[in-house]
């Protein structure tokens, strides 16, 4: 079986992707697959080839991809493969055949749907969530407002796009102080990895963290800040028929939020810390029934969104009130999250192709369904004798 992996995009989480798509390639079992590693250039272009699987390769993009091939997914015969956009003089240009997509891309243009898209529209088999609850997750206002109309715990919002911002600045900013007393926090509406995402104490920081958050996004989410507050994080595996939570973690904060720095940049090496050694506690170190309620909470939201294969969700824990509220999903988590499944007893290589079991099992559903609908209408269809 030959599985395709997807990692880079255009996204400002593309250095981060790369590297959950080596730490997949390497995790992935080369008695039951064949690896085709797809690197997903920051312009958009696929392109695969020797050194491709190795992370020292990109310390140079730009000679990797001399020595690499352009490609592009086509459907033919019944079945997809990469074919190469441009031939070269040496090496092989022959097609190589994909049986199911596995995107490790985070962020725009892979996380939220656009990839999925691609997927669909070839018929490849692929995992993790489909179109539809990939943009819904991504998107934290409509994510938040799903999840707040199934009854689920989320702090309350409000969203200002750019243009009205920039329109009127002091009219938004004297809006958002009557809607919420400081602080607060301001965050892209679709980004991960804490990217754009600032805490406001007054007014000038308020300005300056809208002014950041517009540079990622159009549209901006502003939440009241907790101030006695912890996060903890939780997976879950599965699709709309059955899904279970992994075990808790909570990640370590050197600010009042988890930051960029914190999540890639915090040092450490241990296998278990996933990307570049983000501190965390595994299992958190917090009361078994307030484990056992992120659980429940977490599954809760990824039916609610009708996610499938695998999706981390961060809770912030408000402990003056003791309550949990749901902060995000994110449907391809860093390093796949797999360091949550490890500690409970489910070893990465066995979580991968748990996903791609569940990748073929929708695969079969969606094959019982009707896309096509055979009429005659073209051949009676006129134009009224317009050209």
């Amino acid at each position: 079986m030959q599985v395709a992996v997807f990692f880079g995009g255009k996204s400002v989480e593309h250095e981060v992707s790369v590297i959950t798509g080596m730490q997949v390639i390497a995790a992935l079992d080369r008695e039951k697959y064949g690896v085709l590693p797809v690197y997903i250039a920051k312009d958009g272009s696929l392109y695969t080839g020797s050194g491709f699987d190795r992370i020292e390769s990109y310390r140079d993009i730009p000679a990797l991809l001399e020595n690499g091939r352009q490609v592009c997914l086509i459907r033919s015969g019944g079945r997809v493969a990469l074919h190469t956009t441009a031939k070269k003089l040496f090496g092989s240009d022959k097609p190589m055949t994909v049986d199911v997509a596995l995107p490790a891309v985070h962020g725009t243009f892979g996380e939220d749907g656009c990839l999925q898209g691609l997927f669909e529209m070839t018929g490849l088999p692929y995992t993790g969530c489909d179109v539809l609850s990939a943009a819904l997750s991504m998107d934290k206002p409509v994510a938040k407002a799903l999840l707040r109309a199934a009854g689920l715990p989320v702090l309350e919002d409000l969203v200002m796009d750019s243009h009205r911002y920039h329109k009127a600045p002091e009219k938004a900013l004297n809006a958002l102080e009557t809607h919420f007393p400081y602080p607060v926090m301001v965050k892209p509406a679709n980004l991960g990895s804490s990217v754009g995402v600032s805490r406001a104490d007054n007014r000038e920081k308020l300005q300056s963290a809208l002014e950041l958050a517009y540079t990622f996004a159009s549209r901006v989410l502003i939440e009241p800040a907790l101030i006695h507050m912890r996060e903890v994080n939780c997976a879950v595996i599965g699709d709309s028929e059955q899904a279970r939570a992994s075990v808790c973690e909570e990640p370590v904060m050197t600010e009042q939020f988890l930051t960029y720095q914190d999540k890639y940049q915090s040092g450490g090496k241990s296998k278990q810390s996933g990307l570049s050694g983000q501190k965390r506690v595994i299992p958190a170190d917090i009361p078994a029934e307030k484990s056992m309620e992120a659980q429940r909470l977490a599954v809760s939201a990824f039916s609610a969104l009708g996610c499938s294969g695998t999706a981390r969700v961060d809770f912030l824990w408000d402990t003056l009130r003791n309550t949990l509220y749901l902060n995000e999903l994110n449907t391809i988590p860093g390093s796949m999250a797999f360091y949550l499944w490890e500690a409970g007893g489910l070893s990465f290589r066995a979580m991968l192709d748990e996903l791609i079991e569940l990748a073929f099992a929708r695969q079969r559903r969606r094959a019982q369904l009707t896309f096509a609908y055979e009429t005659n209408i073209l051949r009676e269809a006129e134009l009224n004798g317009k050209e």
